[in-house]
């Protein structure tokens, strides 16, 4: 299939300071937003995997571990915006940042926190994350170039659950084969996936595992808004290679994406309707 004209504006550069601020300063512009969306789904997704046991969380492309914060806190993504584009927090180098952020997070920790093991190839964000206390084991490593170190092997072999809400389109199977080849149990797979690209690669890697993945392409989320028109139309013109439909989605100018969770068979009793939108009364 020939690939659309464009690219996706790069924010690598946000990956690699030292502490989160420039993540959300920069971002924060274009109103990013997938882990607010991704928030609920993920604490119902463990509740889930709690039925049957304890749980331990692998977040891939974790940055600065904003899931982990969302996920174990009691905090939601815009208390984080608020937090790092404070002029308190503005003030602050690094070392005490991470010294303040250490009292932040534990000051707002659930009591159902649950262990997350981040994986990125940003080693500052790696070391601010595990810094500050956001993730219980952190691997700078990348798995599409190089074999997974026998550390993160190890550290990854009880996990539950596989989260994912802003990498996918850096990803391909060779990193879920080797995790999941690592595990000891049947994990399940929650991840945000942009309509701009194909997930069906690393879903096939997924059922070689013995995972069913199921996604609604019509329960999208707003990742973010295009930073100009160029980067509009380099998205418009990837969904519809892609073979879907941009009307109402980006023509309206954000990038949107779909959950795609897999599960293996034997857990397939609740809906993934229910877990993505749950009952009334229910959180």
């Amino acid at each position: 299939m020939p690939q659309p004209p464009g690219s996706r504006t790069p924010f690598d550069g946000v990956y690699r300071q030292s502490d989160p601020r420039a993540f959300f300063s920069s971002l924060g512009r274009f109103g990013y937003q997938t882990p607010h969306h991704a928030q609920a789904v993920f604490r119902r997704l463990v509740a889930e995997r709690r039925r049957s046991g304890p749980v331990t969380v692998l977040d891939l492309c974790c940055s600065y571990g904003v899931n982990a914060a969302l996920l174990n806190h009691d905090l939601c993504f815009d208390d984080l915006y608020a937090h790092y584009t404070s002029p308190q927090v503005a003030e602050l180098e690094t070392t005490d940042l991470i010294d303040h952020d250490k009292d932040f997070y534990a000051a707002h920790r659930r009591d159902d926190a649950v262990p997350v093991i981040g994986l990125d190839i940003a080693t500052p964000a790696i070391g601010y994350a595990v810094a500050v206390g956001l993730l219980d084991a952190g691997f700078a490593e990348n798995l599409e170039t190089t074999p997974a170190s026998a550390a993160l092997l190890q550290a990854v072999a009880a996990a539950r659950l596989i989260t994912v809400t802003g990498g996918v389109s850096f990803l391909s199977a060779n990193t879920f084969r080797q995790l999941l080849s690592a595990i000891g149990q049947p994990a399940w797979v929650a991840a945000y996936v942009l309509r701009t690209g194909s997930y069906q690669p690393i879903s096939d890697a997924l059922a070689e595992h013995g995972l069913i993945t199921e996604v609604d392409h019509e329960r999208t989320v707003v990742q973010r808004r295009f930073t100009d028109p160029a980067e509009q139309r380099y998205a418009v013109a990837a969904v519809t290679a892609a073979g879907a439909d941009p009307s109402g989605r980006e023509t309206e100018g954000n990038y949107h994406a779909a959950l795609h969770l897999s599960r293996p068979p034997h857990d397939l009793t609740t809906a993934y309707a229910d877990l993505i939108t749950p009952a009334p009364g229910k959180s």
